[in-house]
């Protein structure tokens, strides 16, 4: 079986790696239009369920991710004028360049072919193939070039966001609130090494404009918001790497696979920053696809379908949580006159998944020894992750 992955992130690696394994025979190509070393953005965020899934499928690259893997255990929130409040809750962060680094060294070892600066202007150009996996982001030009039969629908959020890093390193993921003359502006920040973390800024179009950011060029936008961040960033410069300012783009398609191309991960969705859970999707994809084609390796358009099935089902939840997400992101000022601790609860119940019991719990937890003792019960249980075997092999992996 011919294999080809238009888009060398961490959907169409990890895929790569997984079918490999699946079936050492397949011949498996990856397609990726940047240099080898070069990506964009920072760092990205995951959790156990992550986790206990990379363990399952193959724990070679998984117990890789975990040792790379920067480790916090609590939000803090700073609004300004309130006190700091700390949410319970932990997970982990990694550079993207070194995700990347992790699985394309890995889908090497197992003899996938990686083509980097391959920049695919035509997609009539592709190499012969039996399937074809489109992981090339959310502007996916093999989507695009069928676009009335895949259906993809672009919704545009109205707050702008700059994706940005800084050398200040964030003890752990912090949330931070500052009130300007032109409105509220925010960043979501978190360290993905012991020199680094990403700082991503959002703000309302109306600040945005007000404050001129809209007008300013790369250098003067960053030494703008270092100024209204100072006191979080204590002198620590700002990077954008040239991305600039965005709209979210939130993308759905009704259909997933047209003949012997299916879509994966951007391509064929986004969820918004505000949960964290991009790079968590499209992993989980490209699990859910191998063990499709594993499953049925002569039926490829049962496969897709089966594919596209699955995924749909447990996206669907997480859909409804990234826009509820967003919205009260969009809605932030409302919330900005709340005495600190209701602040804190509105902001970890954003996307309306918990019960009361959730705001009694947060409200135990902002005193230092139940904070101590969580930290405690986590690091053992990561020291228990650590040295652990997975249960089982990715042939014995169901959907």
């Amino acid at each position: 079986m011919r294999i080809t992955c238009v888009g060398g992130g961490p959907a169409g690696l990890y895929f790569a790696v997984l079918a490999k394994l699946a079936d050492p025979s397949r011949e498996i190509t990856v397609l990726e239009r940047d240099p080898a070393g070069v990506t964009y953005g920072w760092g990205v965020v995951f959790w156990d369920d992550l986790l206990d899934d990379l363990f399952r499928y193959d724990p070679v690259s998984a117990a890789r991710i975990w040792d790379a893997a920067h480790k916090w255990d609590e939000y803090e929130v700073r609004a300004a004028g309130k006190p700091v409040t700390h949410l319970g809750g932990y997970g982990f962060s990694l550079g993207r360049h070194r995700l990347l680094e992790i699985l394309g060294e890995r889908a090497r070892e197992l003899g996938v072919e990686i083509r980097y600066s391959d920049e695919l202007t035509d997609p009539a150009q592709l190499p012969p193939a039996d399937l074809t996996v489109a992981c090339d982001g959310a502007g996916s030009r093999l989507r695009d070039q069928h676009a009335e039969h895949f259906g993809a629908q672009v919704e545009t959020g109205r707050n702008k966001y700059i994706w940005l890093g800084t050398p200040h390193v964030f003890r752990t993921f912090t949330f931070g609130f500052e009130r300007t003359e032109a409105g509220w502006i925010w960043f979501h920040a978190y360290p993905f090494t012991d020199r680094a973390s990403t700082f991503i800024v959002e703000c309302t179009p109306e600040t945005w404009a007000g404050l001129g950011l809209d007008r300013m060029d790369s250098a003067a936008g960053n030494a703008r918001l270092q100024q209204i961040f100072a006191r979080h960033l204590d002198g620590a410069p700002l990077d954008d790497a040239g991305r600039g300012w965005l709209n979210f783009r939130r993308v759905t398609a009704e259909r997933w696979d047209h003949g012997t191309v299916v879509l994966m991960g951007d391509a064929a969705h986004t969820t918004h920053f505000a949960i964290g859970s991009g790079t968590k999707l499209a992993m989980q994809d490209a699990m859910a696809l191998a063990d499709a084609i594993a499953l049925s390796p002569l039926a490829l358009p049962a496969a897709l379908e089966q594919y596209e099935h699955r995924r749909k089902v447990a996206l669907a939840p997480l859909q409804r949580a990234a826009y509820a997400s967003s919205a009260w992101f969009e809605r932030m000022p409302e919330y900005a006159e709340l005495p600190a601790r209701r602040f804190s609860y509105a902001l970890s119940n954003r996307r309306g998944e918990y019960p009361a019991w959730r705001y009694l719990l947060h409200m135990t937890t902002q005193s230092a020894v139940p904070r101590t003792m969580l930290r405690w019960t986590l690091s053992a249980r990561r020291w228990h992750r650590a040295r652990r075997r997975p249960a089982r092999h990715l042939t014995a992996a169901v959907p």
